[in-house]
C-alpha cells in the first residue's frame, strides 16, 4: 500500500456531515412513504394489480396484500429512526431491507432514485452516521464520537459521483445530442407555464438543455469539491432539480439529489447546520467534549474497505453490462436498468397478445386491463423482458382455465424518440416458451436506425 493512499485510510474528519446527511436522508425517506400512502399508490399500484413483474432472481418477492400497508409502515418508522439517531444501525438495516423489497415487488415502479436510495441505505448499515448527533450517543454516552475515518463520508461522496457522471455520459449520443431528444418532445407540451413556457417550444431551447445537462452530469461533482465553485455548483444543483421538478413528474428524485448534494460541502458548515438544530430543539452544545475520533480495529476496518471496494467495483462496472449485448441499447434494454440513464427515452407502445389453444387451435384476444395496472401496460409495451413475463402470467391462467397447451403470441408496436412505430418482436414466437434470462433475445426485431455514443 503507497503511503499516500496509507495517509488518507489513516486520516480523520469530523462527524458533522455524516450525521446531517443521516438527518435529512431519513426525512426525505419518510416524506416519500407519507406522500405514497397518502396519494393511494399503496393499494393502485401493490392490491389492485392481479399480476406483478418480478426481477431475475426475486421471483419471490411479492406484495403481502393488506399487510403492505405495515410493510410501509416499517419503511416509514425505520427512515424516522434513523434520522433521530435512535436504535440507528437497526434502523438502517430495516430501513435498506424494507424499502428495497418495495421496490423489487414490481418492476413496472422502476425509478433511479429508487434504486439510489437503496444504495444509500446499505451504506448508511455500515457507516458510522449514528455516532454523532443522535438519540443512541444520547442515551449511551459513551459512543459519541466527534470524529470518523474520512473515508466513511468520502464513500457517500463517491456515490454521488458515480450516479452524476455516468448519467452524463450516457447522454453522449446521438439523440441526445444531435437531435435534443427526447427534450424536443417533452418540453413544448409545458408551453402553458408561466414565465418560461413561450420558451419551451423553441427548438434551440431543447439543445440548449440537452448539452447543458450533459456537462452539468458529467462536472457538478468535480465542481462541488472544489472550495471555491462549490456555493455556485450547488446553486446550479438546486436551479437544475427545481428545473426538473417543475417540467417533469418525476416524484422526489430532484430533492433526494439537492439533499445528497449537501455531502460535497466542508464539515464546518455541517457543524453550523446542527448547531443551528440544537438551538432549534433546545439541546445543549456538544462543543464543551472534547474531541473523540472512532478508532476500528484493524480486522473491523480491513472488513470494511473491502467490502466497501467490492460495492464501489460493482457500481463502476454494472452500468457498462449493455456491452454484452450486440443490439441497439434503447431499443432492446438490455442491461438498461441500474445503469443512470436518467430520462433518455420517449419510448411508446401497444401491444395485442393473442393465446392460442395448443389442441383445437382456436384464438382469443387478451384485454391487458383485466390484468395490469395503467401503468403496468404501459411500462410492458415497450421492454420485452417484461412481455416474457405476461406471456407466462397468460399462459398460466388460460391454462387454469381449460386452455390446452395454451400458446402465448404478441403483435408490439414501439415508437422510440419521435421515431415512426414499427414492430418490436417477432410475431410468430410463441413466447409462452421463451426463457426470460440474461442471454440476448434474438426475437426482438431489428431497430433499422443507429444510435451513436455510449
Amino acid at each position: 500500500m503507497g503511503q499516500g493512499l496509507r495517509r488518507y485510510l489513516q486520516g480523520y474528519t469530523a462527524a458533522a456531515p455524516l450525521a446531517t446527511f443521516r438527518v435529512a436522508f431519513g426525512l426525505l425517506v419518510l416524506a416519500s412513504v407519507v406522500r405514497f400512502w397518502a396519494k393511494g399508490w399503496i393499494a393502485e399500484l401493490y392490491l389492485k394489480p392481479k399480476f406483478f413483474f418480478s426481477y431475475y432472481g426475486f421471483e419471490w418477492v411479492r406484495p403481502l396484500g393488506p399487510y403492505t400497508y405495515a410493510l410501509f409502515l416499517f419503511c416509514g418508522l425505520c427512515a424516522l429512526l434513523v434520522a433521530l439517531g435512535y436504535w440507528y444501525r437497526s434502523a438502517a438495516a430495516g430501513l435498506f431491507l424494507s424499502f428495497t423489497y418495495i421496490e423489487l415487488m414490481d418492476k413496472s415502479t422502476y425509478l433511479n432514485h429508487y434504486y439510489f436510495v437503496s444504495l444509500v441505505g446499505l451504506l448508511l448499515v455500515v457507516l458510522p452516521a449514528g455516532r454523532y448527533f443522535a438519540l443512541d450517543t444520547w442515551r449511551h454516552p459513551a459512543r459519541w464520537r466527534s470524529e470518523v475515518p474520512r473515508w466513511t463520508v468520502d464513500a457517500l461522496r463517491l456515490l454521488m459521483g458515480i450516479v452524476y457522471c455516468y448519467a452524463g455520459l450516457a447522454k453522449l449520443n446521438s439523440d441526445w445530442l444531435v437531435h435534443a431528444m427526447p427534450l424536443r418532445i417533452w418540453l413544448p407540451a409545458k408551453n402553458d407555464l408561466s414565465f418560461i413556457g413561450p420558451l419551451l417550444g423553441q427548438v434551440w431551447v431543447a439543445y440548449a438543455f440537452s448539452w447543458f445537462g450533459a456537462f452539468y452530469d458529467l462536472t457538478v461533482p468535480f465542481f462541488l469539491l472544489n472550495r471555491r465553485t462549490r456555493p455556485w455548483a450547488y446553486l446550479t444543483v438546486v436551479v437544475f432539480h427545481v428545473l426538473t421538478a417543475v417540467l417533469f413528474p418525476i416524484g422526489m428524485f430532484p430533492y433526494v439529489m439537492m439533499v445528497a448534494a449537501l455531502i460535497f460541502f466542508p464539515a464546518e458548515w455541517h457543524e453550523r447546520v446542527l448547531q443551528r438544530l440544537r438551538r432549534l430543539l433546545r439541546l445543549s452544545p456538544a462543543s464543551h467534549q472534547a474531541p473523540r475520533p472512532l478508532v476500528y480495529g484493524r480486522a473491523t476496518r480491513q472488513l470494511l474497505l473491502i467490502g466497501l471496494g467490492a460495492f464501489f467495483v460493482v457500481q463502476l462496472l454494472l452500468p457498462f453490462r449493455y456491452l454484452l449485448y450486440p443490439r441497439e441499447l434503447f431499443w432492446t434494454e438490455e442491461g438498461y436498468r441500474f445503469s443512470w440513464r436518467v430520462m433518455l427515452m420517449e419510448k411508446m407502445g401497444q401491444v395485442q397478445f393473442k393465446v392460442v389453444d395448443g389442441a383445437t387451435g382456436r384464438a382469443r384476444l387478451v384485454n391487458n386491463y383485466e390484468h395490469l395496472s395503467v401503468l403496468q401496460e404501459k411500462m410492458m409495451s415497450t421492454q420485452p423482458d417484461m412481455l416474457v413475463q405476461f406471456a407466462h402470467y397468460l399462459r398460466d391462467y388460460y391454462a387454469r382455465r381449460g386452455v390446452r397447451n395454451p400458446k402465448v403470441y404478441a403483435d408490439a408496436y414501439v415508437s422510440l424518440n419521435g421515431r415512426l412505430g414499427k414492430s418490436f418482436i417477432d410475431p410468430t414466437v410463441d413466447l409462452a416458451r421463451v426463457t426470460d434470462d440474461w442471454r440476448p433475445k434474438p426475437w426482438i426485431l431489428p431497430f433499422d436506425d443507429e444510435i451513436t455514443g455510449l
